[in-house]
């Protein structure tokens, strides 16, 4: 299982996230847990402590929205598992099922800071399947990392289902298609619920179907939907499908979320925006452009940044949010977008997000202020146990960092 381990990190600039910074910060971890914060903290006898020296101790960065493990680095069709493109309603799916954990993107993750990762499966299908978050390290296997595999499902609108299913001269090839796709599989589900609960009643057995199941509990408020969804008109059709069946929304991209940031406002409708790093490479992202985060923010939307790795590297996250703020973001709405946000949008809340007693003690030590890109990670830990060290007189005094590998840990 995953190493809990206890620490305590004094002297720090402990940046909490949830509240005020705190100058010569100390952070305790017991068991893996955070127990004490602040200034003047009693440090329980025997646990390790690590003298930050004042540099920036940060929760461990949420990407609420990625491919890692699924879409792995460097191995082409053979480690290409985000989508299953061969029947538009994928909701039996679930992307833990394809997580490979050595993946070389989550020793990135690990370098950019980022502890948690929410993994989906891709846009190919009107219903493309359930998602699951996990630790970006720790256990021998992907099922000792899991946050939570009770987070969301993964659906998409506009081009990339029309092209997919388009290309092979079948529904859905419109956005009339993709819709009714969806729709239609929502009706059959509240079918589905209907009859098992009068079977339940009845005492008689009922016929499970895996991805009626799935859509039940997005139906029931126990999953979220997360709507792939890049232009206006989509956004639009993604509120009027979840007001027309009940469900939990959560945009994701929404690239052209701030011709309607009034709109998600008011119905307080979460948006996970980006990739940022890209070029208007079809149409659908051709409005495109750092500032409309910080346009949707103005609003009132409450907003978090995503990679979509491996689009953008996932330890590139912390720098979006950089360049986000460049572009009008406040500082603070930028740090909750990969910390705070994510982790409320998604249910992940009460384990990670911030550095407050009772979460788990993933926290990261930067060199200084991490949306200065003249800063890094350079001790990270995960439940209290370090995984990540930069050191800075490496590879000829060029630095390098060093993940603690599975083969050290559990003496494989």
């Amino acid at each position: 299982m995953t190493q809990r381990s206890s620490v305590a990190i004094t002297h720090a600039y402990v940046v909490p996230v949830t509240g005020d910074p705190i100058e010569d910060g100390t952070v305790v971890i017991e068991d893996g847990v955070i127990t004490a914060v602040g200034r003047g903290v009693e440090i329980p006898d025997g646990i390790e402590t690590i003298d930050a020296a004042g540099r920036w101790l940060l929760p461990g960065f949420v990407e609420g929205h990625g491919h890692i493990g699924i879409s792995e680095q460097g191995e082409g069709w053979a480690g290409e598992d985000t989508n299953e493109m061969t029947d538009p309603d994928g909701a039996a799916l679930r992307a833990i099922d394809a997580v490979n954990i050595e993946d070389e993107g989550f020793r990135d993750a690990l370098a950019g800071g980022v502890t948690t990762a929410v993994i989906k499966p891709g846009s190919g299908n009107p219903i493309g399947g359930q998602t699951v978050a996990i630790k970006t390290w720790g256990g021998r296997t992907i099922d000792e990392q899991v946050v939570s595999d009770s987070v969301s499902v993964k659906s998409a609108l506009g081009e990339n289902p029309k092209r997919v299913y388009g290309d092979q001269k079948k529904t859905p090839s419109t956005r009339l298609g993709v819709a009714t796709i969806i729709r239609k599989a929502f009706v059959e589900a509240q079918n589905y619920a209907a009859k098992r609960a009068a079977a339940e009643e009845k005492g008689e057995p009922f016929d499970r179907d895996l991805g009626k199941e799935t859509l039940a509990r997005v139906l029931a408020g126990e999953l979220a939907w997360d709507q792939h969804t890049h232009r206006a008109d989509d956004i639009v059709t993604a509120i009027r499908l979840s007001e027309e069946f009940g469900y939990r929304l959560v945009v994701n991209h929404g690239t052209e979320g701030h011709l309607l940031a009034d709109v998600l406002a008011e119905k307080d409708i979460p948006v996970i925006y980006g990739p940022m790093f890209v070029s208007r490479s079809k149409v659908e992202v051709r409005n495109r452009a750092n500032r409309n985060i910080a346009a949707m923010a103005a609003a009132g939307v409450r907003v978090a940044i995503t990679t979509d790795h491996p689009v953008i590297p996932i330890n590139f996250l912390v720098h979006q949010a950089s360049f986000a703020v460049r572009d009008g973001l406040p500082r603070d709405t930028a740090l909750a977008a990969i910390t705070t946000n994510p982790a409320s949008f998604l249910g992940l809340d009460d384990r990670v997000g911030a550095i407050v007693p009772g979460l788990d003690g993933d926290v990261v030590l930067w060199s200084g202020d991490p949306l200065d890109t003249d800063h890094r990670a350079e001790r990270v830990f995960i439940t209290g146990t370090e995984v990540y060290a930069w050191d800075g007189e490496a590879d000829a005094g060029r630095g390098a960092g060093s993940t603690r590998e599975r083969a050290t840990r559990f003496g494989i």
